[in-house]
């Protein structure tokens, strides 16, 4: 998870860095930047309309050029970035949906249950033709969805009771919007009754219906009785305009955020005395002026805060955000983050969507079961100073200027989808690059697996699984009340091949019992020519020749792990010899002898008192029928048989999991024998 995490950060890293990166080259080409300033005058009479139409101006009384590029100057300062997305928006050719509602509990739903938004409803009345055309509500649709204002067509036929009880006995067209200014209130229809039936003067009584809600100041006095006054809303923004009424993206957000933010527009088109303003600092006309209770803020001063409906959306969501947006904004991340498992994960395709499929679940499961508690949390009263306190600290980082860079960058890869989905692609094709590079370097074989091998093993572990769970082998000898399994019984009754083999871990095999062989009596050469030391120095010498032979053991269990089960079964020369003429027996002897029985002459006795209590004693190994030398590595197995270390790994590795003499289950833990008596014993005199 931390690794998808880093891997995120240093994705937003590379947007950030690659946002430079083009303003350096748009600056290099054109020698302008998005945050500077276009003079109106230098402007087209079409992209002047352009501008109107993406703030929510209406210019039909305005025939001349010189009175449309006055009204843009009133309406705010124009960038080289707002021109740039208005121009872009207007060349977009896309077609905006548009609701068909299917009867009365469809339209109660979407507009009478909508409680911060716009709709505008066209209504057909039963065999009456709608009261705006094809083509001019197409027109509509476009131009009005630029704000957030959703359409919709309701046609009676469908639901005729429903037109009788609300009155729609022709055709016209209704409008809902919030009727309080509190979040959540009460929604109003309003029915369209002019007489003209064009786009805009249509939607010049939507704007002013809009523009409303917003409250309005036509004098200093009341400007000053507002600015001092202190009441529930934290975030006010101001306009101060000489316009007749604010623009529709003004408006547009003031539904938007209700409840959050408090939206004030200053008509200061018959003021006189100006002094007041000059006072609170304000000197330009037009200003967007944001109070919060940490002090005021200018927008328009930073990157990316352009007069449009979007820029100044994502500036307020990030100032005083919604529950909702946090939600929706984890949701991404945490998606965005588990995608990564696509290009990390290495193998066969079938496995990276396997466990591409696995992270989404897991971690939108998370998610979801996370913030159900962080809900009931913020229902608490005693979380209010917490809740003000965090969006203190939201005020205050983001009204910075890497703030600003980071909303106009999500500005402008929103608008550039491919671009985002295209970085992301190759950002994860890197780290797959990587990723494949670092694990082959490890010689890790599962780099090079396919499909139908992944599959396969997939498979295996399923049945393996499902038919005979996976028994630990941890702790060994520790007895366990599933020793006694009646299921052994069974499965010696079935035919192993006509099973599917179970895929069962090695991991056990490191912890079976391993010591070495030793005989009594029995010297080296080395030992022979050093009989004449004395006691002491031969102490010190066993308790080296020990500490060596536990160090041995120990190298030999770790490469057991490693020891490939292709390798042909075969015992080692060097330390499993059977030519030693201390323990070699003739054939006769070597088939009379059973497991307990040993050579009779007193120098070719084993140390028995080096064996583990619980295993049997012998001098043969059945794998290589082959005695045992002084000094081989010796290997036991939970049912008490025992091996040569290297003859019983050979024959585990390969798939074999069980005892070659009694076929008990190599990981599955048995009661010990009993040792009743002696080996001596049991040898003829």
């Amino acid at each position: 998870m931390w690794l998808k995490l880093f891997f995120l950060l240093l994705y937003f890293l590379v947007l950030f860095v690659l946002a430079r990166f083009f303003e350096a080259i748009v600056w290099y080409e054109t020698g302008i930047f998005a945050t500077q300033l276009v003079d109106p005058v230098a402007l087209s009479f079409k992209k002047l309309k352009t501008i109107l139409e993406c703030r929510g101006l209406g210019y039909s009384g305005l025939p001349e050029k010189k009175d449309v590029r006055e009204l843009v100057e009133k309406s705010g300062d124009l960038m080289e970035g707002e021109l740039y997305s208005a121009l872009k928006e207007e060349e977009a050719s896309e077609s905006v949906s548009s609701t068909n509602f299917s009867g009365e509990m469809h339209f109660y739903e979407l507009v009478e249950d909508t409680k911060d938004g716009i709709w505008l409803v066209q209504v057909i009345a039963n065999d009456r033709s709608p009261l705006v055309g094809k083509i001019h509500w197409e027109k509509m649709v476009k131009k009005v969805s630029r704000f957030g204002i959703r359409t919709g067509t309701f046609n009676c036929s469908s639901d005729p009771r429903y037109c009788r009880r609300r009155g729609w006995v022709r055709s016209t067209l209704i409008m809902s919007v919030p009727q309080t200014s509190t979040s959540k209130g009460k929604v109003m229809l309003k029915e369209y009754s002019g007489r003209k039936i064009e786009v805009e003067h249509i939607f010049k009584w939507i704007t002013a219906h809009a523009a409303s809600r917003i409250k309005t100041i036509y004098d200093a006095e009341h400007l000053k009785e507002e600015w001092n006054k202190s009441d529930q809303y934290w975030v006010k923004i101001y306009l101060f305009a000489n316009l007749d009424q604010p623009p529709a993206f003004f408006s547009a957000l003031s539904i938007k955020f209700t409840g959050r933010v408090e939206f004030i527009f200053v008509n200061v088109e018959n003021w006189d005395n100006k002094s007041y303003m000059t006072d609170i600092g304000i000197y330009n006309m037009p200003s967007y002026i944001l109070r919060t209770p940490e002090g005021i803020y200018r927008y328009g001063n930073h990157t990316g805060e352009f007069i449009s409906l979007q820029a100044m959306d994502s500036f307020l969501r990030s100032l005083q955000p919604e529950v909702n947006d946090l939600f929706v904004l984890s949701l991404v991340l945490v998606n965005l983050m588990a995608w990564m498992d696509l290009f990390i994960t290495q193998g066969a395709t079938i496995k990276r969507f396997v466990v591409l499929i696995s992270t989404l679940g897991t971690y939108n499961s998370l998610l979801i079961i996370s913030w159900l508690p962080v809900l009931g949390f913020l229902q608490l009263p005693y979380l209010d100073s917490f809740y003000e306190y965090s969006l203190k600290l939201l005020r205050y980082s983001n009204t910075t200027t890497l703030a600003s860079w980071v909303r106009a960058d999500w500005m402008f890869y929103s608008s550039h989808p491919a671009l985002f989905l295209s970085t992301y692609l190759g950002h994860g094709l890197l780290i797959d690059y990587f990723e494949k590079k670092r694990r082959r370097n490890n010689n890790n074989d599962e780099v090079n697996a396919n499909n139908l091998e992944w599959l396969s093993s997939l498979w295996d572990w399923y049945t393996s699984y499902l038919f005979h769970p996976i028994t630990s082998f941890q702790n060994f000898p520790i007895e366990s009340d599933w020793d006694e399994d009646p299921d052994l019984f069974l499965e010696r009754l079935a035919f192993p091949d006509l099973w599917l083999h179970p895929l069962i871990p090695t991991d056990y095999i490191k912890n079976l019992p391993m010591w070495r062989f030793k005989c009594l009596g029995v010297q080296s050469e080395e030992e022979m020519s050093e009989g004449s030391q004395d006691t002491e120095h031969d102490s010190d010498s066993e308790s080296t020749d020990t500490f060596s032979s536990e160090k041995e053991v120990f190298e030999d269990k770790q490469s057991i792990v490693h020891s490939s089960p292709g390798r042909t079964s075969h015992c080692d020369a060097e330390a499993c010899s059977c030519a030693s003429k201390y323990c070699q027996t003739t054939p006769y002897e070597r088939k009379g002898r059973s497991y307990g029985s040993y050579s009779g002459n007193e120098d070719m006795e084993p140390d028995w008192l080096t064996w583990p209590a619980d295993m049997l004693h012998c001098t043969e190994c059945v794998v290589c029928l082959e005695n045992f030398e002084n000094g081989c590595l010796l290997m036991g197995l939970p049912c008490g048989h025992v091996f040569h270390q290297n003859c019983i790994v050979m024959w585990l590795a390969g798939g074999r999991h069980c005892c070659p003499v009694c076929r008990w289950p190599s990981y599955k833990k048995k009661q010990p024998y009993a040792q009743h008596q002696s080996l001596s014993d049991d040898v003829p005199s």
